[in-house]
């Protein structure tokens, strides 16, 4: 029987504690008397007389002039504050609110729990990150809330609230998201760090990225303050949006610099190739010479004459000078070796590989190196002959030097 007695009991204290947990979810105190009673909130204007504890909370009214009570709790009435030696006063105790006084910008009254003299302190400054819910001023010290979901602040500030985070547009791209101390960093999707205007146009800047629409939407979440002045302070930190701009335009320099050595290099090779093409030339000549002193042949006078262009005609010996229907035989004829032939003549002619492929992509890549290279001051008829033979296209050159007459031999 005492077993079961005790049971009993047991099952009633559990019910008891039980319907003082569904009570604890609408009880505004949190608080409870020892029968599972809810202990009610003193209002504003009066304090706790006799605690919650057997019997519910007991209030009594604050003093006028004396104490107040600012708002609803279990606490008792406040005594009230004198404002500090040759600081006015704004507004005298009542007993629902302190007295206020005239601390000057950037300063409140601040004063210990239960005690009457107080002091002017500076105002806290709510940090990155966290938003203003009340300024500093007579009514107390600044109180600061963290910036909720969609919001951010990026400056620390006395009076500055969460701002609203920025979205991108259409034609944007997100690269960093919003955070409570950053906005959201967008940049143009068409942005290109290196970008051309077809396959030869000229090198472009990248576009500088426009600014975001703002959408304004706010969350609050649970203020808190400090009752106490923050007298420490912090320094200034600005935003990081500057860093990536200039790791961009960083990039930028460095990929002008790394494209203009580029080309001067290509311009250094194409000049070499075409100096090594004019020695091989000018030994072939040389060593003709040679040979018909040595031989005991030399040349009729009026012939070499004849033969030999003057200074004033001597584009008469480059390539665009030649017959149309010379030409067409000569590009036939290096036609037929497919496209190994006149890319071989290309590379041994100066030009780059880009520049070959851009011929290649036309219906006449042969007539189109030609009359490219025909432009050039020294687009010879010598040279032309000498780069064939380079690349073993005989065939090509003895076509090419049947269209220079014969020299009279004595």
């Amino acid at each position: 029987m005492k077993f079961v007695a005790a049971l009993l009991s047991l099952s009633l204290h559990i019910t008891a504690l039980k319907v003082k947990v569904v009570e604890g979810d609408v009880c505004a105190s949190g608080k409870f008397t020892s029968s599972g009673e809810c202990c009610s909130l003193c209002p504003r204007g009066t304090g706790v007389a006799s605690n919650c504890e057997l019997e519910d909370t007991k209030c009594q009214p604050c003093q006028e002039g004396v104490t107040f009570s600012g708002s609803e709790g279990l606490s008792g009435c406040q005594p009230c504050s004198q404002c500090p030696l040759g600081v006015p006063q704004l507004a005298r105790c009542t007993i629902t609110q302190d007295t206020h006084c005239d601390c000057g910008k950037g300063f409140f009254l601040w004063k210990r729990t239960n005690e009457t003299d107080a002091l002017c302190a500076p105002c806290a400054i709510c940090g990155r990150g966290e938003g203003v819910v009340r300024a500093c001023g007579p009514a107390g010290n600044t109180v600061c809330q963290p910036c909720g979901s969609g919001t951010f602040s990026e400056d620390r500030s006395y009076s500055q609230t969460c701002m609203p985070c920025s979205r991108c547009r259409e034609d944007e791209v997100e690269i960093r998201s919003c955070q409570a101390k950053s906005d959201t960093l967008c940049m143009d999707r068409d942005l290109h760090i290196f970008s051309r205007n077809g396959s030869e146009g000229p090198w472009e800047f990248p576009r500088r990225p426009g600014s975001a629409d703002e959408e304004r939407e706010r969350k609050n979440k649970g203020v808190t303050g400090s009752e106490a002045p923050d007298l420490s302070s912090e320094d200034h930190q600005g935003g990081n949006n500057i860093i990536i701009y200039v790791s961009v335009l960083a990039a930028v320099v460095l990929g002008l610099l790394i494209y203009v050595a580029y080309k001067c290099w290509k311009s250094f090779q194409q000049k070499a190739a075409l100096g090594k093409a004019r020695a091989a030339e000018l030994n072939n000549v040389v060593e003709g010479e040679k040979l018909h002193s040595d031989s005991g042949v030399f040349l009729d006078s009026h012939s070499l004459q004849e033969n030999q262009p003057s200074k004033g005609s001597k584009q008469d010996t480059r390539y665009i000078n030649l017959p149309p229907q010379r030409q067409e035989e000569v590009e036939k004829l290096l036609s037929e070796g497919g496209s190994r032939s006149w890319r071989q003549l290309a590379g041994v002619l100066g030009y780059e590989q880009e520049r070959a492929d851009m011929f290649g992509r036309g219906e006449d890549p042969v007539h189109t190196l030609l009359t490219d290279w025909a432009q050039q001051d020294s687009s010879t008829l010598e040279l032309l002959s000498t780069a064939l033979n380079n690349i073993e296209r005989q065939d090509v050159a003895k076509a090419l030097s049947s269209t220079s007459q014969g020299i009279t031999m004595v």
